[in-house]
Formats: C-alpha cells, sequence, structure tokens
C-alpha cells in the first residue's frame, strides 16, 4: 500500500534508440541530478550485439551510483550482461517461469496495461512491481488509458509497489502522487533538450 507520507520515487525509462556514443553521459547527468531508484533499457532493437554494448555501457553508469539497471523483455540476457533484472510487457504471463529463472534476488516487474486482474495475478506469481500506462493521452498502441482510479484503489487494496508510466505531464502527476509508488519517466525528458531540467519540471509536481 502506498503511504501517503512518503513521495512516490524516480523510474527512468531508456529511448527505444539511442547513440552509445553520448548517450550513458546524459543519462549520468539526470542521475547525478536526482535520486532515481531504476532504470529500464528499453531498445526497440532485437539486434543482441547492440543490446549487449547498450546494456554494458548503461551499467557502468548506473552501478557507479548504486541505481538498479533492468531489461525490457530479454530474460535470457539478465544474467550474461550482469542487469538487476527484467520487465515484463506481457502482463503475468511469464512472470511465475521468469522468477523460477532468475530466482528471488532479481528484479522482476510486469507491465499490465490497464488490467487490476492482470496487476494481481503478476503480484500473486512473483512479480516485484506492476506497471500501468500509458497514464496520459498518447496516439500510440491502442490509446486506452490507465485511469486514475485504477492507481487509487490499487493504492488502497494491493501492497505490491506500482509504477505509473507513459505521456505523462506535471498535472497528472500531482493527481497520481498519493496513489503511486514509482513514476516510470522516458521520453518526456529525452525529447527535450535539457532532459534534466525537463525532469525537474514534471518532479516539481509530485506532491504528498
Amino acid at each position: 500500500m502506498t503511504d501517503a507520507a512518503e513521495l512516490p520515487q524516480l523510474y527512468l525509462i531508456t529511448p527505444t534508440d539511442f547513440e552509445l556514443s553520448t548517450f550513458p553521459d546524459q543519462l549520468g547527468k539526470v542521475l547525478d541530478s536526482t535520486e532515481i531508484a531504476c532504470v529500464r533499457l528499453s531498445l526497440a532493437t532485437r539486434d543482441e550485439d547492440r543490446i549487449s554494448r547498450a546494456a554494458d555501457a548503461l551499467r557502468a553508469v548506473t552501478h557507479e551510483r548504486d541505481v538498479a539497471l533492468v531489461i525490457d523483455t530479454h530474460l535470457m540476457l539478465v544474467e550474461r550482461l550482469g542487469l538487476d533484472g527484467v520487465h515484463l510487457t506481457d502482463a503475468s504471463r511469464s512472470v511465475m517461469k521468469t522468477r523460477k529463472e532468475l530466482g528471488e534476488d532479481a528484479i522482476v516487474g510486469a507491465f499490465c496495461g490497464n488490467s487490476s486482474h492482470d496487476g494481481m495475478t503478476a503480484g500473486e506469481v512473483g512479480a516485484d512491481y506492476i506497471s500501468f500506462g500509458p497514464v496520459g493521452d498518447t496516439p500510440l498502441g491502442t490509446g486506452e488509458k490507465a485511469p486514475l482510479d485504477l492507481f487509487q484503489w490499487w493504492s488502497q487494496m494491493i501492497e505490491v509497489p506500482v509504477v505509473a508510466e507513459g505521456a505523462l505531464t506535471p498535472e497528472l502527476i500531482g493527481q497520481l502522487s498519493p496513489f503511486t509508488d514509482f513514476f516510470g519517466i522516458g521520453d518526456e525528458i529525452w525529447r527535450q533538450d535539457d532532459p534534466v531540467a525537463a525532469l525537474k519540471s514534471l518532479t516539481d509536481a509530485i506532491k504528498v
């Protein structure tokens, strides 16, 4: 259950494509600007070499700062690349298998769209956190949003930590702050010229 006295933590999501020559330094500056709980490597490519090189570069940045690094989907790369866990995108379907594969110490997260049922199931079979989204307006995917009342209900009824992500705005962050454990922030800052300033404009809206 979300403690109303505690502010939500920040969970960064990388762009789906980035330049290895510049992005690690950019990420480092953001991590140095404010406390970040976790970073998710979220590349769209399925090129194993590309993913591995990106993971190596970001792991050096995150682990130097004691920030966890998880990867989207690619369960088999977690141990090989020395990552802290995996973020699953198929709701609850592969959580149990993933937990068995990676063991109890790995982070296993599950994106569950706007389905409270999928979220509860994922939590019951071993997910460390549930992610709902998008919470804002977006033309991507189906455009179907995870509503505020889903987070309100979750914070009252379920103890598994929850992440709010997708098309976040300062207004949404203000509304969701009392009901979420983490804000998953990605393109909201990486598309801006100054990601550090963009992140500050969002985090300034966090309130108890």
